[in-house]
């Protein structure tokens, strides 16, 4: 097969804090990155997310780019403090009101919105009260993910519950390196992922109540992913094996977290390596948390490789001096695009989508009023090259959401780190179209037979 199948989903992704701006606008209210960012030496050079991209005033205009750049589907983000400024009680109608537009210009525009309810903007009155670990957190995001699907749910078909918890959780809470800045004992960390995984699951029933139209549910947890040093079983086996590992001391699982969202049980793997830290389940908890998914999406960067090592168990391989590495300092790793699909689907059996994929690059305007990032392009054609081989190996990979359309507020480093197709100038607020742009076109347009 030279191209993807005809109905493969070709889109980009953003978050609510990283692009809108406006922290003061209509009645939003204050979220711990907010807190974070004004809090000194947290974030890259005092950088906050107060102006971002001001997509919350240009949202038509990104759109109009959205359409141009002939883009299928466009993931983005609520901001919870937009609806609920205290993190629950009185809806902000303003608030509604601005993705009520953005939804309708994104239909108008023939783009399908796939709408993600948490992307790491947890509203800092509901964090003063314990946050993700007050037992009543759960259903602090259900209450607020009703009001969403009540208002957005008979236009909006596809949903996802939370982002990269193993991120908000292990960086937020565990390493304080982002918002709200925690440096958790590993119990306390548990106990939220235990927390955020009711939460998760008392969303989809909320979407599943609130929506109008009947919706396809997944999440975006952060893909996890080892591939096999070389083709030889025994290293595939390892792969696999540290694919669907834990270790003690962090969140950087796969089945830690998606086990008893997909499975209905505690990951083995977990009880292993966490012992009598990792909190007690219930049958009443996992039923809750284990409810129908509609499709797994999944955000993968990069990879690390893996031999078969002594006695089988497995052993990571040195990268080599000089190793390709994004301006993140990412090790640039295409087969993490093949194997991390193909690995998640064995165990959990569910439709997949990229819901993100893509490299920070250092990038400015040419003398020639240009953008040129062919590094981004030789990445992009090198991942998307072992997306196609996976799908052509029969993974129901459906569609991929590069990230990011726009250059944008990258958490605590800033301003930094440029992951988008299209170059924002902070200052006027200008975009500019990068080449990485015509080319990620041509791949729509020939649904990926170019690559």
């Amino acid at each position: 097969m030279n191209s993807f199948p005809k109905d493969f989903l070709w889109g980009t992704a953003t978050s609510a804090y990283q692009i809108e701006g406006a922290y003061k606008k209509d009645g939003r209210g204050a979220s711990v990155w907010d807190r974070f960012c004004e809090t000194k030496g947290k974030v890259w050079e005092g950088h906050t997310g107060k102006v971002a991209c001001d997509h919350y005033h240009r949202f038509r205009e990104d759109i109009g780019i959205m359409r141009d750049l002939g883009l299928q589907a466009y993931r983005f983000s609520i901001s919870w403090t937009r609806i609920l400024p205290s993190g629950r009680g009185k809806v902000n109608a303003k608030g509604l009101e601005f993705y009520d537009r953005l939804t309708n210009e994104l239909l108008q525009a023939g783009i399908r919105p796939f709408c993600t309810l948490f992307h790491w903007d947890y509203p800092t009155k509901l964090y003063d009260k314990g946050g993700w670990l007050n037992e009543e957190s759960p259903k602090w995001f259900s209450d607020f993910t009703l009001k969403v699907a009540e208002r957005l749910g008979d236009r909006i078909v596809d949903w996802m519950t939370l982002n990269e918890p193993q991120v908000f959780v292990g960086l937020g809470h565990g390493t304080g390196e982002h918002a709200p800045g925690d440096k958790l004992p590993i119990a306390k960390q548990l106990k939220i992922v235990r927390n955020v995984q009711l939460a998760h699951g008392l969303g989809v029933q909320a979407l599943r109540a609130g929506c109008a139209k009947r919706g396809r549910i997944g999440w975006a947890p952060v893909g996890v992913v080892f591939y096999p040093a070389t083709d030889s079983p025994g290293d595939i086996e390892a792969a696999r094996k540290w694919t669907y590992g834990c270790g003690n001391n962090h969140m950087f699982s796969n089945t830690l977290w998606s086990d008893p969202v997909v499975l209905g049980r505690v990951a083995p793997e977990a009880e292993k390596a966490f012992g009598k830290a990792l909190p007690k389940y219930s049958d009443a908890d996992l039923h809750t948390m284990a409810q129908r998914m509609d499709f797994y999406g999944v955000n993968i960067y990069q990879g690390t490789p893996v031999t078969e090592g002594p006695k089988g168990k497995g052993k990571v391989i040195r990268f080599p001096d000089g190793n390709p590495r994004t301006a993140f300092v990412w090790n640039v790793t295409p087969e993490s695009l093949y194997w991390g699909p193909k690995f998640l689907h064995e165990r959990y059996k569910l439709p997949l989508y990229i819901t993100e994929n893509g490299l920070s690059n250092i990038d400015w305007v040419s003398t020639d009023g240009k953008v040129h990032d062919p590094q981004r392009i030789d990445f992009l054609g090198r991942y998307l090259g072992e997306l196609k081989r996976v799908v052509n190996d029969g993974v129901p990979v459906k569609g991929y959401f590069q990230w990011s359309l726009l250059d944008n507020f990258e958490w605590a480093e800033g301003y930094k780190q440029r992951f988008g197709l299209v170059h924002v100038d902070y200052g006027t607020q200008k975009r500019t179209l990068k080449d990485s742009c015509d080319w990620y076109r041509n791949v729509i347009r020939t649904q990926g037979d170019m690559i």
